[in-house]
């Protein structure tokens, strides 16, 4: 479960005050896999970034009873000066989890060769994103968060990360964001539309896309 309360987030943006998330209360329910859709600049991002914890709402909170991933196609969260090794060795210390593993599953994972030893930055956004949805991937949430993870890399890479994906949903829930109705399909079975900074909930995915739709027409 992960509960909305009077959530709101702004930012000033050339001198006048946008409101992206507008004194939202909203329950999205356990053991869902939900799709995050809207359109551009709507804030379904900054959304995904104070459910994680790393962006703080104006005011309100956010309340879970699960744990929760960063998100995943987010790398902003990495020590830029660290390397990829040290970043991941310093997540597992943080979670808990075995850190020979997680540096062992996100080096054979990421294939980022040589570069997990050198700094982060120095990697591509490319680079960033492969290295914090391995990172992500080798620890086991509740709900995992994904901000169109799977579009990077060439083709294989991509089929591996829906493959590791696809078994973390058969014990896992997910919040996704995708401008990809397939793979929207493919990994949620309900959705919820954001705009205006408020949300719309559906329990049928295929209304959320619909209306989702209707909006970016």
């Amino acid at each position: 479960m992960i509960r909305f309360e009077n959530l709101t987030k702004s930012f000033w943006v050339n001198g006048t005050r946008k409101v992206v998330i507008d004194n939202l209360d909203a329950t999205l329910p356990t053991g869902k896999s939900l799709a995050l859709l809207g359109r551009n600049g709507a804030g379904k991002s900054t959304l995904l970034q104070m459910i994680a914890g790393t962006m703080r709402p104006d005011h309100g909170q956010i309340v879970s009873d699960g744990t929760i991933s960063w998100p995943v196609g987010f790398g902003g969260s990495f020590h830029r000066e660290l390397t990829g090794a040290q970043n991941v060795r310093f997540i597992a210390r943080i979670y808990g989890v075995d850190t020979t593993s997680l540096i062992q599953f996100v080096q054979d994972f990421a294939e980022l060769g040589k570069h997990f030893h050198m700094p982060v930055r120095s990697y591509s956004s490319g680079m960033r994103s492969r290295l914090a949805f391995g990172t992500s991937m080798g620890i086991r949430f509740d709900t995992y968060l994904v901000d169109e993870v799977t579009a990077v890399g060439d083709a294989k890479f991509r089929r591996k990360s829906r493959a590791v994906f696809r078994e973390r949903m058969k014990t896992s829930s997910a919040i996704l964001v995708s401008h990809e109705m397939n793979q929207v399909r493919q990994f949620c079975d309900s959705g919820m539309v954001l705009e205006h900074g408020r949300i719309s909930y559906f329990d049928d995915l295929d209304e959320a896309i619909a209306l989702h739709q209707e909006l970016m027409a």
